[in-house]
């Protein structure tokens, strides 16, 4: 089964969850810049969502506060977005190097790291 979509506000918190560990919805709520903080209801709600949608659980409580954990790995994820984006070009990665190509965004490095993973794909049997 593959994950659930996460809208940006749920991967802004999930990406609190990925770089602190279990964290209470006040918590989570803090990792946030001050000047752009959700309130602590919006916070709960996005929370109590993405538990419906299996992403977080309740590790444990503390007191009244629960504390929550996350259940899918940023890479999964990441590659739950990356799939979705490539699916608006036809699943063909070609425009979207050459977008990176051209706004100078992809790197000699990153070519060459692409290449050792393509290499290592390629010795287990994989398809690239």
């Amino acid at each position: 089964m593959s994950p659930p979509k996460l809208s940006k506000i749920e991967l802004e918190l999930m990406e609190a969850l990925w770089t602190k560990g279990a964290l209470s919805i006040r918590e989570i709520q803090e990792t946030f810049p001050e000047a752009k903080r959700p309130a602590y209801t919006t916070v709960q709600t996005m929370v109590y969502r993405l538990e419906v949608k299996k992403v977080v659980r309740r590790a444990k409580k503390i007191s009244n506060a629960h504390i929550f954990e996350a259940l899918i790995s940023r890479n999964v994820a990441q590659r739950r977005l990356i799939d979705d984006f490539l699916g608006l070009f036809g699943g063909r990665m070609q425009p979207v190097m050459a977008h990176l190509i051209e706004a100078g965004k992809l790197t000699l490095e990153d070519v060459q790291e692409a290449e050792k993973t393509l290499r290592k794909l390629a010795k287990k049997g994989g398809s690239p």
